[in-house]
């Protein structure tokens, strides 16, 4: 019998209704995508059923051994299968639309760049079908509401005029440490530097100068380290323009709330994370440890 007959899949299978389809049309989709084996089979279940007009737009998960009865039991549900895009912190804005692009099932119609750093990083689901730009403009609300909510709980005297410094600056943070441990530190580093009217000094600042976002691939040449350009930190002082990268939820705490610690420098230590100074001295030493690492690293 058709409505307990075991569909013809092998393996689970996405069956799609466009938005707009009819019984009919749905039929034809049900055939094309290998739910049934014959179009009427699709039919003669939903007049059983009585399903001709209630048929809801979606995809939805069919797994092998599944009867038409459970599918259409989960159309009337909408039990609809949700896709999802997982955006990592510190990608930049060039990045993450290119994630978008990629993704299964998105409408990429009206898509555009959206402006660098306001995208906050997490898992977003999404069906098949929806608006790329949608999914967006959820990732934007998301950070303004929860930059809104630390920027009120944010420590006293910081050297940040607006919710937008604390994102370029969070955006650095996020670049310059991937330890969850470290964000206050590196923080507190670059809030003591911006009170103390030093510049910033940052590598990932000087990198997105040159790639706008993108990777670069190899490391910085001596040439570009000196030459003047808006995100050049080691040549302007204060902020860059805009923010580098989108930053997470915890680098923006990190920078709102930044560790009570009298850092005015950090390199790397070989281990994945950094050593950090008070004095130019002591930074000094840790810069020479970090060559001599780096030495006997090579092969």
């Amino acid at each position: 019998m058709i409505l307990i007959a075991d569909i013809p899949a092998t393996q689970t299978e996405y069956f799609y209704i466009k938005r707009g389809s009819g019984l009919l049309r749905a039929s034809y989709l049900a055939e094309e995508q290998g739910l049934v084996k014959a179009r009427w089979h699709f039919l003669a279940a939903a007049k059983t059923l009585g399903m001709e007009r209630s048929l809801q737009a979606g995809e939805y998960e069919v797994h092998p051994g599944m009867s038409l009865k459970a599918v259409f039991e989960k159309i009337a549900r909408g039990e609809r299968y949700m896709r999802r895009i997982a955006i990592p912190e510190g990608l930049s804005a060039k990045e993450v639309d290119q994630i978008l692009r990629d993704s299964f099932g998105l409408e990429l119609e009206s898509l555009s760049l959206a402006a660098e750093g306001h995208l906050l990083p997490d898992t977003y689901f999404y069906e098949r079908g929806d608006s790329a730009t949608t999914v967006l403009k959820r990732m934007k609300d998301k950070q303004n509401e929860l930059l809104t909510r630390l920027w009120e709980e944010r420590a006293p005297d910081l050297p940040l005029d607006s919710m937008e410094d604390a994102i370029i600056l969070a955006s650095i943070v996020e670049k310059e440490t991937g330890v969850p441990s470290e964000r206050g530190k590196v923080a507190a580093v670059f809030i003591n530097r911006l009170k103390k009217g030093m510049r910033l000094q940052s590598d990932p600042t000087v990198i997105y100068g040159i790639t706008e976002g993108l990777p670069l691939g190899r490391g910085l040449t001596r040439a570009e380290l000196n030459e003047v350009t808006p995100y050049n930190t080691y040549r302007v002082a204060g902020l860059p323009p805009t923010a580098i990268a989108n930053p997470g939820a915890e680098a923006i705490r990190a920078v709102l709330n930044p560790d009570d610690v009298p850092y005015l420098y950090f390199v790397a230590d070989g281990t994945g994370g950094h050593a950090f100074a008070t004095s130019l001295e002591d930074h000094n030493r840790n810069v020479a440890r970090w060559r001599a690492y780096e030495r006997n690293s090579r092969p």
